[in-house]
């Protein structure tokens, strides 16, 4: 595979979970008795990567006190922000660990069951800055849909709103290392100010897979993902 090592953003606040869960970062919000974070990495450990950036922040030491410095055989690094970046801010800080040209980046609040490795081929095959893996859904509002033609290229980010069937992007990439440290600033938007610009370059493209895909960034999904335990290990 192209490419071994990955960054996770894991500095959420969890405000929307706050009735559920509270003092902790959002990753690291329990399901089945392990952190969310945990089944995150035990997906990802199984492609070989074998090195994980996380992007902490808010009372990163419960992440860096459960995990420590190695997750089964992957080898684990903290880019600890003093302030926050923004998205964008915090992969470019990451960046510094990151020792390949290319790298897979994953939210640490959410899951989607996709073939990493078919996203790398893809990505390499049709030489892409940015690669999002995509997944279609039916009857939604809480995310955006994404546009693409027939070749994968990513034309366009739809805001939210009610969809009957579109496609979403799950917070699972792989991106060209270039691309993130171009940006001519310290604390910017990676969705905003890397995702949107390079679409109008026609360098983002989309592949579509039907995994299990899971958010937990409000409540009714935080208590849907507990029953769902088998599906996170599957």
């Amino acid at each position: 595979m192209i490419c071994k090592e990955a960054i996770i953003l894991a500095g959420g606040f969890g405000t929307r979970l706050q009735s559920v869960i509270s003092d902790v970062p959002k990753p690291m919000a329990p399901v089945g008795g392990k952190p969310f974070l945990y089944y995150i990495l035990k997906y990802i450990s199984s492609f070989g990567l074998n090195r994980v950036v996380l992007s902490v922040g808010y009372r990163h030491e419960t992440i860096m006190e459960y995990f420590g410095d190695k997750f089964e055989d992957v080898e684990l690094v903290y880019a600890i922000e003093n302030q926050p970046l923004g998205t964008g801010g915090a992969v470019k800080f990451s960046l510094n660990s990151i020792q390949s040209e290319t790298f897979f980046l994953l939210n640490g609040d959410s899951f989607f069951k996709s073939d990493l490795r078919e996203l790398a081929s893809f990505h390499k095959r049709s030489r892409a800055k940015i690669t999002l893996s995509l997944k279609e859904l039916q009857n939604f509002d809480r995310y955006g849909s994404v546009e693409m033609d027939q070749s994968g290229i990513v034309t366009q980010f739809q805001e939210k709103r009610f969809c009957q069937s579109g496609l979403i992007n799950t917070g699972v990439y792989i991106v060209d290392k270039e691309i993130v440290n171009s940006v001519n600033a310290e604390k910017f938007s990676f969705e905003k100010d890397v995702l949107e610009i390079e679409v109008k370059n026609k360098t983002v493209y989309g592949i579509v897979s039907n995994g299990y895909f899971i958010d937990i960034g409000i409540p009714e999904d935080y208590e849907k993902v507990q029953g769902d335990i088998n599906q996170l290990l599957r």
